[in-house]
């Protein structure tokens, strides 16, 4: 029997910093060392420092924006605080749709590396019932309560990083750490910026499950802006690894045969799982956040109240998570999702320009707006938008459906709950200071 009580507060920094760690590496961490060291050579892993400073501003507007709220929702809180109810909606809806999609789509692509090593994986029938029973742990392991999905993504998040690391340290010892610095010419200078923006995206995960941490106006600030840094030195790290080591194989495991080279066959084995893991870890991470935003929109009477209620013995959103995790699942036996998954970038990035946005709007009717915030959020809205239109026009198409959809919806409840009433009576307010 679930309950309408508040979901435990269990999770403090460092619980807190496990979320943007794996929302940031996925599977591109093993693909782009040698995407980046083809078209750059030895100044790829500046390019990664460049990188984190371009983002850097977006991350700390929501850094900014964590110290004002300490309830799930993220993005549905600093959308409704700054511009009303329908764009809070519609930015948790728009994270809510991609995210689902996206979590099949990368669970298929988890198993198809552990078929590598696995062959009975492969196949019609066993790929699709592999990717259910993963995401159906992923909810158990998720319904059974918070300090728990943290301790699990913790050892996917070991798993996942150790080989990185140790890939790096044999750098030192069986490649040439002399890598040189030579400037590139920036001929697709568009191409290469776009893909060290995409790397760090992700990160923002951390702010959905507020409602669940300890101290977040805290810790969540802090995780964020460390966890950016700490990524970005071990994108460099990785990067300036494969340079060192040259395998010499820029296709799909060119971090593998890096590993093979260095560390001979248990290397590269232990990449391989690594990847698979660190993609799992990824949507993991990526569905763990997702039932804390749909409780907290839940919570601001955007969705039904069924998805408020809380586990009396797990302290966790218990609805939310099953939901979640079978929506996930069916989308995993239908073949036509991944049309959908393009437009999870494109709906990500117009959730990164709302945010930027409420930043100084919030603050405005705070009293004060702080000029260094102010110049951060246009630079992180700038970004935002230059990165939106080189993205595949199929997923404008598919984000329009999304919002049309997420309209549709937010009309229905609009008739049918009640907004959200204090003790007096009147409209509540936002749960910021």
């Amino acid at each position: 029997m679930s309950t309408f009580t508040a979901p435990k507060r269990t999770v403090g920094f460092w619980g807190a910093s496990l979320l943007p760690v794996n929302g940031m590496i996925g599977a591109g961490i093993f693909a782009l060392p040698a995407v980046l060291a083809g078209a750059l050579g030895s100044f790829a892993p500046w390019m990664m420092a460049l990188g984190g400073l371009l983002f850097m501003p977006l991350a700390l507007c929501y850094a900014w924006l964590a110290t004002k709220f300490d309830h799930s929702g993220g993005p549905v809180l600093y959308g409704e605080a700054a511009f009303g109810r329908f764009l809070g909606f519609q930015a948790g809806w728009g994270r809510y749709a991609s995210a689902i999609v996206t979590s099949a789509a990368n669970t298929h692509v988890m198993v198809t590396y552990l078929a590598a090593l696995f062959p009975v994986l492969d196949g019609p029938v066993a790929t699709p019932v592999a990717v259910a029973v993963i995401l159906a742990l992923t909810g158990i392991i998720n319904l059974l309560g918070m300090r728990g999905a943290i301790g699990t993504l913790g050892v996917m998040t070991a798993i996942k990083v150790l080989p990185l690391l140790a890939l790096v340290v044999s750098a030192f010892f069986t490649g040439n750490p002399a890598i040189g610095f030579v400037l590139p010419e920036f001929s697709q200078f568009e191409t290469v910026v776009l893909l060290t923006f995409y790397a760090f995206m992700g990160f923002e995960t951390v702010v959905e499950p507020a409602g669940e941490m300890r101290n977040p106006k805290r810790d969540l600030p802090r995780a964020i802006v460390a966890m950016v840094a700490a990524v970005t030195v071990l994108y460099m790290a990785v990067i300036w690894a494969y340079l060192a080591i040259a395998p010499g194989d820029d296709g799909e495991n060119a971090l593998a045969a890096a590993a093979l080279a260095s560390m001979g066959q248990a290397g590269s084995v232990a990449i391989v799982v690594a990847a698979a893991f660190s993609i799992g870890a990824n949507t993991f991470g990526g569905l763990t956040a997702l039932a804390r935003l749909v409780y907290g929109m839940a919570e601001r009477r955007m969705l039904p109240r069924w998805f408020m209620a809380v586990s009396p013995r797990f302290g966790t959103p218990a609805n939310a998570i099953i939901f979640i995790t079978v929506a996930a699942i069916l989308l995993g036996f239908w073949e036509g999702f991944a049309v959908l998954a393009i437009a999870g970038t494109l709906i990500r990035l117009v959730t990164y320009g709302i945010c930027a946005a409420a930043l100084p709007v919030i603050e405005q009717r705070e009293g004060r707006v702080v000029p260094l915030h102010l110049a951060m959020a246009i630079v992180a809205l700038a970004s935002s938008i230059w990165v939106a239109t080189h993205v595949d026009a199929r997923a404008v198409t598919v984000l329009v459906g999304i919002l049309l959809g997420g309209a549709l919806l937010y009309a229905i409840a609009a008739r049918t709950t009640p907004l959200p009433q204090d003790n007096a009576g009147e409209t509540e307010t936002l749960p910021h200071t």
